[in-house]
Parts: structure tokens; C-alpha cells; sequence
């Protein structure tokens, strides 16, 4: 499961690099043909990123509160399960017949 989350995590960073870099790219071929100034470009491009980390750390936040609920729901789980089987076994026990005496044999 944890394979699961890094992966994921990986790919969204993945992502958003790509897409920073295709913004950068965009931005460079508008400053080229003159239809913004390079410093707006830069502005531009520096709000993209900052943006681009807001939203990644928010949704590592998310992915975290998801997880950490998931683990204290599937503990709950475990730990009912297991009381559960220990008055299972408390019963059984209490119910069943004591082994025959071996000082009866010769």
C-alpha cells in the first residue's frame, strides 16, 4: 500500500513538472514572438510554480489525512476482530471438559 501512495505521489510531482516545464516552454515561444515582455514572462511563470506547489502541498495534506484515516479505521478493525477472538477462546475454554487422568492407567 505504501508502494501505492509513493507512486502516486511520484507521478503527481511528475506531472506538475511536466506541466511546468510545458507553461515555461509556452511562455519562452510568446516572449520569442514578441507577445510578452521576458519579466512578464518570468512573473508569469513564477506564479504557475507557486501555484503548482500550493496545490501539490495541499493534496499531499489530503493524501495524508486519507491515510492516516484509513490506518485508525482498519486498527479499529483489528482491534474489535481481536476482541472478538479472545472471548471466542474465553468461551471454548470455559467449555471445554478437563483431559482424562492418566493416574488411572497402569
Amino acid at each position: 500500500m505504501i508502494d501505492v501512495i509513493k507512486k502516486t505521489i511520484l507521478a503527481g510531482v511528475g506531472a506538475a513538472l511536466t506541466t511546468t516545464e510545458r507553461a515555461e516552454a509556452a511562455l519562452q515561444e510568446m516572449v520569442r514572438q514578441g507577445k510578452l515582455s521576458a519579466a512578464d514572462a518570468r512573473i508569469i511563470a513564477e506564479k504557475i510554480a507557486e501555484q503548482g506547489r500550493r496545490e501539490f502541498e495541499e493534496m499531499s495534506q489530503d493524501l495524508s489525512a486519507k491515510v492516516r484515516s484509513m490506518l485508525d479505521r482498519s486498527d479499529a478493525d483489528l482491534r474489535a476482530r481481536l476482541a472478538a477472538l479472545e472471548e471466542r477462546v474465553r468461551v471454548l475454554e470455559a467449555n471445554a471438559t478437563p483431559p482424562p487422568s492418566r493416574s488411572s492407567e497402569p
